[in-house]
């Protein structure tokens, strides 16, 4: 009978590279590792975000707060904005009225010295730069003297008599006119 052995000599000694004998592991416990690692990782990620979930909320929330207090700013800046608007409107009216008032003070300042005693003004009236004054008074005299007046003055041009009565059914027979110029003060 012919043996023949095939298995290695174990005195003959083996080339390369070998492992150490591992001890017996469980996988179990290493998925079980695994997981609750995951687990913990996925844990701590959602505890992140929940605080900057909450941060942002809080962030939002004053924004808000900022954003209504502006819209009540910027709505109080509109009411200014007619107010000025307004305000401009008005004055643009006041100095209209107070442009033109000019006018009346210095030609009644003028108009005052060159009235006679004896005459007396009834009305004036200015229309397109013309002055229409009508009167009375006891004498015709006291009328040309008048006119004679404006005339000197140098600030009342085109002096002409338009009207000249003598009324006299009046116990005192009064003399009513009305004279036109211009104004050039």
């Amino acid at each position: 009978m012919i043996r023949i052995n095939l298995a290695p000599d174990a005195k003959r000694r083996r080339v390369g590279f070998t492992l150490p004998a591992l001890p017996a592991f469980n996988l179990g416990w290493l998925f079980l590792i695994v997981y609750v690692v995951a687990a913990g990782g996925l844990g701590a990620w959602w505890w992140t975000l929940s605080g900057e979930e909450s941060t942002l909320t809080q962030e939002i929330d004053k924004k808000n707060t900022e954003l209504a207090q502006l819209k009540a700013t910027l709505g109080q800046g509109a009411n200014v904005k007619a107010q000025v608007e307004e305000l401009r409107k008005r004055l643009a009216v006041l100095e209209e009225l107070t442009k033109g008032q000019a006018r009346p003070i210095v030609l009644v300042d003028a108009f005052a010295n060159m009235i006679p005693k004896d005459l007396w003004i009834t009305g004036i009236e200015d229309r397109n730069q013309v002055l229409r004054i009508s009167g009375s008074a006891f004498s015709t005299t006291a009328v040309a003297d008048f006119m004679q007046n404006l005339r000197a003055s140098g600030k009342f041009k085109d002096v002409d008599i338009i009207v000249s009565r003598r009324d006299l059914a009046r116990p005192s027979p009064l003399v009513t006119f009305e004279v036109t110029c211009r104004f050039e003060g």
